[in-house]
């Protein structure tokens, strides 16, 4: 827990610095109406460095359709991130540190992440990603978790289709859990997408989707 705050208010207080010493950069606005009486926005700055900083917080509400807000719909979380970039002729690769603090809650969470997209032959393209998470509840009695994830896709950039596979593990259950996925693209907007959760395990899960995109 102690650990937890500490790196909260480090983490924030650089970020606090490099944003009030250059404030007129880059904003962060992003208001959406997610029904006819809810909505969220995303409010904040970010910095061009190379290793880019930006902070803010995401706020929500909802209420009936006499106005009054329904009850555990308000949202208000802090948010602070650290990301670095790295390009090449075959591919990317990119770094994040980032913080979530829910201050109506309590609940909040630190992790690092890393993934590498990069050109494995001449039809096969590749993608790894590496996570590690601490979550801290604050309902539940300060209890923290710590969990782990790394997942793996392969992509055939010609035909659109893709085969993933991950697994993540918490020390809170030590339990282990694991997905494959194939998606593959019919149409310029149109996404068939199989994916099975847990399959090695008598609890697996299966899910088919067609998913089609109109933007205008």
């Amino acid at each position: 827990m102690n650990t937890f705050k500490i790196a909260c208010i480090v983490f924030s207080a650089c970020l606090s610095g490099a944003i009030s010493a250059r404030a007129d950069n880059l904003v962060i606005w992003s208001p959406e109406k997610v029904s006819d009486h809810s909505y969220k926005a995303t409010v904040g700055f970010r910095l061009p460095m190379e290793w880019e900083p930006s902070a803010g917080a995401d706020v929500a509400l909802a209420s009936t359709k006499g106005g009054t807000l329904l009850p555990d719909s308000e949202q208000a979380t802090l948010w602070g991130r650290i990301t670095r970039v790295s390009k090449n002729p075959a591919g990317q690769s990119q770094q994040d540190l980032s913080v979530r603090l829910d201050t109506l809650r309590g609940n909040g969470s630190l992790a690092v992440s890393r993934s590498r997209n990069f050109i494995l032959s001449d039809s096969l393209d590749m993608q790894t990603t590496r996570s590690v998470s601490l979550d801290y509840d604050g309902a539940d009695a300060g209890s923290a978790a710590v969990t782990a994830t790394q997942a793996l896709t392969l992509s055939q950039p010609w035909t659109g289709t893709s085969l993933s596979a991950g697994g993540s593990v918490s020390d809170m259950s030590g339990n282990f859990s694991s997905s494959v996925a194939l998606n593959q693209q019919i149409l310029p907007n149109l996404d068939f997408n199989a994916s099975v959760t847990d399959p090695l395990s008598s609890s697996q899960a299966s899910n088919l989707n067609l998913n089609y995109r109109v933007s205008w």
